[in-house]
């Protein structure tokens, strides 16, 4: 399992299962594919992994049966605090199983019966499903409403429970460009981009200043963030105040 730098031009793949023979022998076959596969043999450190703020995934290949947690606990925490394609293994043919995790939210679930082959498809299955998925997100929209906030883009014009928000042309891209990317992060670099690329004289620090001044105007509170949240090392998201953590 690679622990190198990831390749921007390659799809990192998490594996979470404790049969490291197995990782390896997946890890073979995908690499030469254009997969950059890592390994997490517990369920715990496959949480902590899957949702790391300085790690990011394409998609999580998830066993059912893991030391620490289950497979369907792990699901459940991924799924709380990150949207990735799950493709979930079991050396079980129990159809009970099939049904829980694709219940509890995996993209598809696969016995480890199954042929190399397959799962490669299963694999590509997900994530061009995914990429639809984005895609569908990112299309251009007039307006976007997170809890009692709505933003809206052509009369540039915020509402916070039903009253006007004043805002500056920066803080107002801003609020925009994360409400646009509601429950993804941020970062200050792309933040930067987007306000350079519409003139505005900003440097890297007075970010941090502008998301300050427009967390105040929001009632927010940095400590505990109703909508503008600060990853550390990683950027900010936004979120309503009743998403899951």
């Amino acid at each position: 399992m690679t622990d190198a730098a990831p390749d921007p031009g390659r799809t990192r793949v998490l594996m979470i299962d404790d049969d490291r023979k197995f990782c390896r022998l997946v890890t073979a076959y995908l690499a030469p594919l254009g997969f950059d596969v890592s390994a997490a043999h517990t369920g715990p450190d496959g949480v902590d992994r899957a949702t790391s703020t300085t790690e990011s995934w394409h998609a999580v290949i998830l066993d059912v049966m893991l030391p620490g947690l289950d497979g369907f606990e792990v699901l459940k925490r991924i799924r709380a605090r990150v949207d990735v394609p799950v493709l979930m293994l079991t050396a079980r043919g129990d159809e009970m199983d099939r049904i829980v995790g694709l219940e509890v939210g995996a993209d598809d679930y696969v016995p480890k019966t199954f042929s190399t082959r397959e799962l490669l498809a299963r694999l590509r299955a997900v994530l061009r499903r995914s990429q639809r998925t984005i895609a569908a997100a990112d299309a251009p929209r007039a307006e976007f409403t997170v809890g009692p906030l709505r933003v809206n883009l052509d009369a540039r014009r915020a509402v916070l429970d039903a009253a006007p928000l004043v805002l500056t042309p920066v803080e107002f891209d801003l609020l925009a460009s994360l409400a646009r990317a509601r429950g993804r992060v941020k970062t200050r670099e792309a933040l930067l981009d987007e306000c350079r690329d519409r003139n505005y004289d900003v440097f890297d620090r007075s970010i941090d200043v502008h998301i300050s001044s427009l967390r105040k105007k929001l009632g927010d509170d940095a400590k505990n963030p109703r909508f503008i949240r600060t990853l550390r090392s990683a950027g900010y998201m936004m979120r309503a105040p009743d998403d899951p953590e």
